[in-house]
């Protein structure tokens, strides 16, 4: 596979998502942050999770006889391993990622997407397909409203995020709420997962929801626009111009958010030139 990524830090005190490649496959994990007032259950804190869940599962997919459900299911549970003396894990309160893989095998490409992360696939003819799990948007619908009225970065913004937060965690990884990597292998068999083959696909982008704003946020590009970035610029410059764009309605008022500018992670899959990785701020 021929990739290039970047990633960048957004507002908080460190970024919480991360990315790896191997000669096969991509992972893009985007950890959910937890507000300063609310209690963690996990001593060691989100960006390690990521960072664990992330290694393993990179090394797990280079296995073309295990799937990526059960690669995930696998991660999760020797991740629960590391940590299970030392950390509250039956909480609600531990840390957690959305997921996007993409894999080769052979003529195909399987995927798998869990919560909000974009998978992006260009079929040529067939136009351009985008993969991610919206489920989290459907649950506590008026405290997301609520969360996401201005100004962002103050004192009462912050409280109405924490609350969202709070509903949001008792729905975590339970029916009729949403779906993420945490403490439970069993969110895997909730994962979206396929298998197009690979022929058909032209060029692909894995996106956390901090580098898809562009477009499923702001509406400024369209998926195609946001391809030919990656392909003519780079994951670096597709998270530059989100910056730009951030920075002239830093209140959230035009485009109302829980932050700022949020971690921003894309790796982008070419099937027609060398690779070339555009190191992001880390």
């Amino acid at each position: 596979m021929q990739v290039s990524m970047a990633s960048a830090q957004g507002v908080g005190a460190s970024n919480e998502d991360t990315v790896y490649a191997s000669p096969n496959g991509v992972v893009v994990l985007d950890g959910l942050s937890a507000p300063k007032d609310l209690p963690m259950g996990c001593i060691h804190g989100t960006p390690w999770f990521v960072r664990q869940l992330g290694t393993r599962l990179i090394n797990l997919i280079g296995d073309a006889d295990v799937t990526l459900r059960e690669a995930l299911r696998s991660a999760i549970d020797r991740v629960n391993d590391l940590h299970r003396d030392t950390c509250a894990l039956d909480q609600e309160a531990v840390p957690a990622s959305t997921v996007v893989m993409l894999r080769e095998r052979g003529s195909t490409l399987d995927y798998l997407v869990l919560s909000d992360n974009v998978l992006v696939l260009d079929l040529g003819a067939e136009g351009v397909q985008t993969v991610t799990d919206k489920r989290v948007d459907e649950v506590a619908g008026e405290e997301m409203r609520v969360a996401l009225q201005g100004p962002t970065g103050t004192p009462d913004h912050a409280a109405r995020v924490s609350a969202l937060v709070t509903i949001q965690r008792r729905l975590r990884n339970q029916p009729g709420g949403y779906w993420v990597a945490a403490t439970d292998p069993t969110a895997a068999d909730e994962a979206i997962t396929g298998t197009v083959a690979l022929a058909r696909v032209q060029q692909a982008a894995l996106l956390t929801d901090g580098a898809s704003r562009l477009v499923d946020s702001f509406g400024i590009l369209t998926w195609a626009q946001l391809l030919d970035m990656l392909r003519n610029e780079g994951p670096a410059a597709l998270i530059a111009r989100t910056r730009e764009a951030e920075l002239t309605d830093p209140s959230g008022e035009r485009w109302p958010r829980f932050k700022r500018s949020d971690d921003a992670t894309a790796a982008y899959v070419a099937a027609d030139r060398p690779t070339q990785i555009h190191a992001g701020e880390q």
